[in-house]
């Protein structure tokens, strides 16, 4: 009756309006001034929640009805982020994700167990409250890299390789807890393995419907051309594999994470992305409040001493432990030193672990209480540390002061990067007289273009804004010159995506790649070192002797033979048609003539 009663008030006076109007104007406020301060958007809404919160304001009594539903925002981000992970993209990211990341999350566990141990907890009871401050927050990294345009390069690939980890971990994690906790010794190896095999067979569930079912039901929907049933089809998707997850026991956000795998190669990938984003940032904005609106103030009071030795002993040791990872892997100290700073704090998954730890009765609530209160506050601080980070590291040799950024550029071609490939490609152009806008990411490399008489703007051609800045709607071709194969692929697909209608030539740093750009609708790709080594090889056989006559023949047999071949890979794979590979054991397939092969013909006559 309580329930018929509560849908009827609802009816009759209608939605809290009040509310929904106060969060909305506290980050359209909060989060605009924070920004323009310099101190990003997720400091904005931290602050914003602190003040509309029940210990700011008090316009708010319960932050956690908030954050249940904000916590979907971290679910479509995450599915956002699969999105740009490909399974070839993952799997070239394996050393990484489980080498990388499970050293740095076994030595900032032994370093931060330290500091329960120093403050006189019990053993478990020390090793849980460190082990969740190990978890860094996915959303504020992932985040603060956006924001900073390095999600896609090679430090931040290796950075996201290591939150994937953290959020793999929270299931060993939890099964940890429920091992540590009084009388948890005694479940059964059966029990276990169980819940083992319940999880793996969620993930095998989610990874065969991505594979032969998702595909299909956006091509019918797609086809019935009502774009409000993509949406919701598209929500469907990430909350129904969320679900599934959360029901075999572990976390939503794996769920979304691995939907958007199964369809980073899918058609619809960017109608995808477009239709969950609005849904993404208001979400996600409102995790952001109610996690400010969570820092309880009354309890940093009471216990502020051992808050504020927890904050700094935590943040202190996980960025020593980051760092001696990093550099013990061979990152730069610049590379190592922003890995720590971005990954200083503890993340939302900490709470998950708390909650469990006092579910079981290894932590007491007031331990929790405290334990979240350095969670947020480390939170809170992220922000202020990459800004005193970003301001006080030690510059580069060349600075990017005084660089131009582009800024309504026009010409007939657009070439992004300039490195070896791109000062060569620009000869050819230039000799024709055409027109070039060059964007580059490398103050150093701008710098001396400069001296050998190029313009070069800096910009980063996988950012639609630079994109747009730099007169790619208007150029009649755009030259992709890059080194880095994923960050090939994804501005091939971005421009091919939102520039339709111009052309696209790529480098391509080797077969793979090149058959990923194929795949991409590439105008025209060529490997960086094949006409290196056509080059070379012809000049080989010229030194040993051949006929002058039929080295043009034979050169042309190697290239069509290539040809053939990669047309055959793009529909079989990469090991597909190695029957037109010339090799040197013997009986080998691709050593046996062709019925066409005019090579053959022309040795023998």
């Amino acid at each position: 009756m309580a329930d018929v009663s509560h849908a009827a008030e609802v009816a009759a006076h209608g939605p809290d309006l009040v509310s929904i109007v106060v969060l909305l104007a506290a980050g359209v406020i909060g989060v605009p001034l924070f920004r323009r301060l310099g101190l990003g958007s997720v400091l904005g809404y931290l602050a914003a929640g602190l003040v509309i919160g029940p210990f700011g304001l008090g316009l708010f009594s319960d932050p956690q009805t908030i954050l249940q539903v904000a916590e979907l925002g971290v679910v479509l981000f995450l599915f956002v982020i699969g999105l740009e992970m490909q399974p070839s993209r993952l799997w070239s990211m394996r050393g990484e994700i489980f080498g990388l990341g499970v050293a740095q999350v076994g030595v900032c566990m032994l370093l931060l167990w330290t500091v329960g141990l120093a403050l006189g907890y019990p053993v478990a009871v020390a090793l849980i409250s460190g082990t969740g401050f190990v978890l860094t927050s996915t959303v504020i990294v992932m985040q603060m890299l956006e924001e900073r345009g390095g999600l896609n390069a090679p430090a931040g690939r290796r950075i996201v390789a290591i939150l994937l980890l953290e959020d793999l971990a929270i299931v060993p994690l939890l099964a940890l807890v429920a091992f540590l906790a009084p009388g948890g010794g005694a479940a059964t190896p059966a029990e276990r393995l169980q819940g083992v095999a319940v999880g793996l067979a969620a993930i095998a569930a989610l990874i065969a419907a991505g594979r032969w079912l998702l595909d299909p039901l956006f091509r019918v929907l797609a086809n019935a051309r009502a774009r409000e049933v993509m949406t919701a089809a598209a929500l469907l998707v990430v909350l129904g594999a969320a679900l599934v997850m959360q029901r075999a026991g572990l976390s939503m956000a794996m769920g979304a994470f691995l939907a958007g795998v199964m369809l980073s190669e899918s058609t619809y990938r960017h109608q995808l992305e477009a239709d969950v984003e609005p849904f993404r940032g208001i979400l996600l904005g409102l995790f952001f409040l109610s996690v400010g609106m969570s820092l309880d103030l009354a309890v940093v009071a009471r216990n502020l001493w051992l808050i504020l030795l927890g904050v700094v002993s935590y943040m202190g040791l996980k960025a020593l432990g980051i760092y001696a990872v990093a550099r013990l892997a061979r990152a730069s100290h610049a590379e190592a030193l922003e890995r720590a700073v971005l990954m200083i704090q503890g993340g939302e998954f900490a709470f998950v672990l708390y909650a469990s730890a006092v579910g079981v009765g290894l932590l007491s609530r007031e331990e929790s209480a405290n334990l979240a209160a350095i969670i947020i506050l480390s939170m809170a601080a992220t922000p202020l540390l990459v800004l005193l980070h970003d301001r006080l590291a030690a510059r580069r040799s060349v600075a990017r002061d005084g660089l131009e950024a582009p800024d309504g550029l026009r010409g007939s071609a657009l070439i992004i990067g300039f490195g070896r490939v791109g000062q060569i490609v620009s000869q050819p152009l230039l000799g024709k007289g055409c027109s070039i806008s060059m964007i580059e990411t490398d103050p150093e490399m701008i710098a001396a273009a400069a001296e050998f008489g190029f313009k070069v703007h800096y910009g980063d051609g996988t950012r639609l804004d630079i994109l747009h800045a730099a007169g790619a709607a208007e150029a009649g071709v755009i030259v992709v010159c890059v080194d880095d194969p994923a960050t090939q692929l994804r501005i091939v697909e971005l421009v091919k995506s939102e520039f339709p209608l111009v052309p696209v030539l790529s480098r391509a740093f080797d077969r793979q790649a090149a058959l990923a750009l194929a795949g991409a609708g590439v105008d025209f790709q060529v490997r960086d070192t094949f006409e290196a080594a056509l080059a070379l090889g012809e000049q080989a056989i010229r030194q040993l002797g051949a006929d002058p006559e039929l080295v043009p023949e034979i050169m042309r047999d190697v290239r069509e033979r290539d040809a053939e071949r990669f047309e055959r890979q793009l529909v079989g794979g990469i090991r597909a048609a190695r029957d037109l590979i010339r090799g040197n054991l013997p009986g080998w397939q691709g050593n046996r003539p062709r019925a066409d092969d005019g090579l053959t013909k022309s040795l023998e006559s």
